[in-house]
């Protein structure tokens, strides 16, 4: 189990996600950007559990119900959108998991949560069929659009989102991370350091391969 206080990097963003929580002040929508491995969906993926947990704290507590559930893949309330096609999202997609299903109350949670990993690749008609939710959203409704590249979202959605932008993380925590918890030795960890250029994820896969 990890919380907030076991990403590495991005403090900014976590500083602002538990602040917004804390102070309960929410926005409707936010862009996540960063690139492949930057750690999008695991930082989504803690908003919205803190969202939903029972506790209300400004990490998530691991342990009451919808923690449990949300850890487990099957929280009601934090709806993960997919695609079938590789390398679009369609405009089915969005209304059938999005559209369609917006205006039903939250099943136990105090907000629904939509995450859409790959935003990016939403088709304009399916980004004009979100818009128009993001635009008058129930006041449950959160929206999580992760993305490698926003630029090439609607100016009209990137306006109604809070973009919260995830940069490099330092050399210096990531061969850290790599030593202590893969416990890879250090030549191997510089070297999976330098080649990552401050993405984790890369790191990580770099320092599990031969």
């Amino acid at each position: 189990m990890s919380g907030f206080k076991d990403v590495v990097g991005h403090s900014e963003i976590i500083q602002y996600i538990q602040n917004a929580v804390t102070e309960d002040k929410v926005s409707h929508a936010y862009i996540l950007n960063g690139e492949k491995g930057s750690g999008k969906k695991m930082l989504a993926g803690l908003f919205a559990q803190t969202l939903q947990c029972e506790k209300g704290g400004a990490e998530p507590c691991y342990e009451c119900h919808s923690c449990k559930q949300a850890v487990s893949g099957n929280h009601p309330d934090i709806i993960w959108v997919t695609h079938e096609k590789p390398n679009s999202i369609s405009v089915d997609d969005i209304r059938t998991q999005v559209n369609n299903t917006v205006d039903i109350k939250p099943y136990q949670g105090p907000y629904k949560v939509y995450i859409i990993p790959q935003a990016d690749m939403m088709t304009p008609q399916a980004q004009n069929a979100i818009l128009k939710t993001i635009e008058e959203p129930p006041s449950y409704a959160v929206f999580l659009l992760l993305t490698e590249n926003a630029e090439t979202l609607l100016p009209t959605i990137n306006s109604r989102c809070v973009m919260l932008k995830l940069r490099n993380i330092k050399d210096t925590l990531i061969k850290k991370y790599l030593m202590e918890n893969l416990e890879i030795p250090d030549y191997k960890a510089d070297m999976c350091t330098a080649f990552a250029q401050g993405n984790m994820g890369r790191a990580i896969m770099l320092a599990n391969s031969d």
